[in-house]
């Protein structure tokens, strides 16, 4: 049985990963929205329009590879894992407890 304190520590790590990702969150849209403003005010005092700053991928190129990395902390925080679930924990689990079974029945009948 699980104590309290057990309990109590998974709950506070859970409650530090959740943390990390809002603080990385809140980093990733006040970096980006600095670097895309200066690179708007930029390419405008250059002599481009708005709309042709606006869409150039430099702009975005940031926060499209980050927003990855953002993506993917998330499916971690979250305990998200289409590929890797609990489920497929568990088959493989008892896959593995049944060929050690198998193989013990081998050695136990010689």
């Amino acid at each position: 049985m699980e104590t309290d304190r057990k309990k109590l520590k998974r709950a506070k790590r859970r409650l530090e990963e959740l943390k990390g990702f809002y603080w990385h969150l809140a980093a990733y849209v006040g970096v980006n929205s600095f670097i895309t403003i200066t690179k708007l005010v930029r390419n405008m005092a250059n002599g481009e329009t708005l709309s042709q700053a606006f869409f150039d991928f430099g702009t975005f190129a940031v926060w499209l590879f980050w927003g990855i990395g953002i993506f993917f902390h998330a499916l971690k925080v979250y305990s998200y894992n289409p590929i890797f679930s609990k489920e497929w924990e568990e088959r493989q689990i008892q896959k593995y407890i049944e060929k050690d079974k198998r193989e013990a029945a081998k050695f136990n009948k010689q």
